[in-house]
């Protein structure tokens, strides 16, 4: 449909205000949003609803813009009810980057225009998708009784005699049918399988719906995102919609109406990919404090505020365990922080639990192709015993190792660490370098998805945050100064090409990739390394004490 025909529909209740020569566009889907960045979801075509909730000072309705812009979306509808009249930063940017912007009145919500696009995308060839989407207008709106994906998935059983499952990419069942005679349950083994076909075959480059054959039953995948950027950026985050069914029968009408209904989901996930906003600020602020070596009052008083959002109702300040990932992808071209932070608050769910309301506790940064994940844990008993309720690196992995490793596929590689819990802000930082040195142990380890814990580490790594400053400098100094005096008068990057070829565990092929040097060349420079400081890079001992350094420094 075209943007133009959304404007004829008054019951819409959008009024342009700008880029009436831009109204030809092809509307290709609906996406609701407050994300400053929402490119990531984004595919091209989309008409984008917003609350303008993104907006704090003027200056964002250009980065906003120009984010939809690059995007290839068809337009911008901005909804008056929280700010009253739009604001004129945004129209100027619309305007500059020809992106066609409405006002969408106080008194039509976001689920109607939505439902209206779902509709007319479709061009109402099915008539049971114009009658699911109107019966289930309680998906669309927010709050407590707006429903859910399970809505969709009753309706689809009810009317339609589908049994569907809305799957995380690790095989989590994120929602399933309600209805008392909706038969068997998914396993937990079951739906790890087909999220793992559905990773394989997304891999490839095969568009949805994906068909595979598991325990006797035909199953049909959807995903519940559309392709549009490199699928390592999105195909281990994304959710799919499992349905017990062989798609490849359906006639045309059939499978709109599917697609139509992985709209609809997309919008749940989208509110609750914005509800985790909060809880990501603030572990990257706690991770910033505790980084640049804050004082741990002030780290405390960010782990107050932080306490009563992640655990609301607790009435005494958790424990805390930090769980450090990184996933990193052959030519080192692709990003793997955000894809690491979106697999951490995937994992640290019990992949037992439906639903996603236990990443509720979860908060997860991430910087470079590194994501910390801050958790909390309740207080230990009275015994002292916290046991039983921190995460154990080994319990991770055995359900989700399978579909990641495919999705990962021969290209990717997951490692984690998993710190031991602290009781105050002044034990975070050993924490993180705890979380960290255990990941580089699982990164010694071969497979493409891998895990270690504190208790895998030595006494050493354990104390190192808490090793004097003299002694620090005394020890970098002996073994960094000769390196850091080369690269000062020879310009030489000894130090940089140190620490690359510690990153990547002594791999010449990966740490010459990531420097974009030829192997030669970076066996020339770890050579002169070798030769200025005595040491022996093939050596672990020596290779332990230039990691060390490196920490100190």
């Amino acid at each position: 449909m075209r943007l133009r025909a959304l404007l004829d529909t008054r019951t819409l209740g959008l009024r342009l205000l700008g880029g009436e020569d831009e109204l030809d566009r092809t509307v290709r889907g609906v996406m609701t949003t407050d994300l400053r960045d929402p490119s990531r979801y984004l595919s091209g075509g989309e008409l984008v609803l917003t609350g303008l909730a993104w907006r704090r000072e003027p200056e964002d309705s250009e980065r906003f813009v120009r984010i939809l812009a690059a995007a290839n979306v068809a337009g911008l509808a901005a909804g008056e009810a929280e700010l009253g009249a739009i604001p004129d930063d945004l129209v100027q940017a619309c305007l500059r980057h020809r992106l066609p912007l409405f006002a969408v009145e106080e008194a039509v919500s976001f689920a109607s225009i939505t439902e209206h696009v779902v509709r007319q995308v479709s061009s109402e060839r099915a008539g049971d998708l114009a009658a699911v989407v109107d019966r289930h207008r309680r998906l669309m709106t927010s709050g407590p009784a707006g429903g859910g994906p399970e809505v969709v998935l009753d309706l689809l059983g009810s009317d339609l005699d589908l049994r569907a499952w809305v799957l995380s990419p690790t095989g989590r069942q994120i929602a399933g049918s309600t209805l008392a005679d909706s038969g068997p349950e998914l396993s937990g083994e079951l739906a790890a399988r087909l999220a793992g076909e559905h990773l394989a075959a997304a891999r490839t480059g095969r568009r949805g719906p994906h068909r595979v054959t598991l325990a006797g039953s035909t199953y049909s995948l959807f995903p519940i995102r559309y392709e549009g950027r490199d699928l390592r950026q999105t195909v281990l985050s994304d959710w799919l919609l499992a349905v017990e069914a062989d798609a490849g029968d359906w006639p045309e009408e059939r499978l709109d109406l599917l697609h139509g209904v992985t709209q609809l989901i997309a919008v749940e996930r989208d509110r609750r990919d914005a509800a985790r906003t909060v809880r990501r600020r603030l572990a990257q602020e706690v991770l910033e404090l505790v980084q640049t070596g804050a004082p741990p009052a002030e780290i405390a008083a960010r782990l107050r505020v932080a306490a009563p959002v992640l655990l609301p109702g607790l009435g005494t300040a958790p424990h805390w365990q930090i769980v450090v990932a990184r996933v990193e992808w052959e030519g080192g071209d692709v990003p793997g922080g955000p894809v690491a932070q979106s697999l951490l608050e995937e994992m640290l769910v019990d992949p037992g639990t439906a639903g996603p309301e236990p990443s509720d506790r979860i908060a997860v940064a991430h910087t470079g192709d590194e994501a910390v994940a801050l958790v909390p844990l309740p207080v230990p008993d009275e015994s002292g015993d916290s046991s039983a309720t921190g995460l154990h690196a080994e319990e991770l992995l055995p359900l989700v190792r399978e579909p990641l490793g495919r999705g990962l596929a021969d290209d990717g590689r997951l490692t984690v660490g998993v710190s031991a819990s602290v009781h105050s802000a002044e034990g975070l930082r050993g924490a993180l370098e705890e979380a960290r040195h255990a990941r580089r142990v699982a990164a010694a380890r071969p497979g493409r998805v891998c895990a270690a814990g504190h208790e895998e580490l030595a006494s050493h790594v354990l104390l190192l945050p808490f090793v004097p400053d003299d002694v620090r400098r005394a020890f970098t100094a002996r073994l960094l100064d000769p390196l850091r005096d080369y690269d000062r008068r020879h310009r030489a990057e000894l130090i940089p090409t140190l620490e690359a070829f510690l990153d990547c565990d002594g791999s010449w092929t990966r740490c010459a990739t990531r420097l974009h040097l030829h192997v030669n060349t970076l066996r020339y420079r770890v050579g002169r390394i070798e030769q200025l400081t005595g040491r022996d890079l093939s050596r672990l001992e020596d290779k332990l004490d230039f990691f060390l350094a490196l920490r100190m420094s």
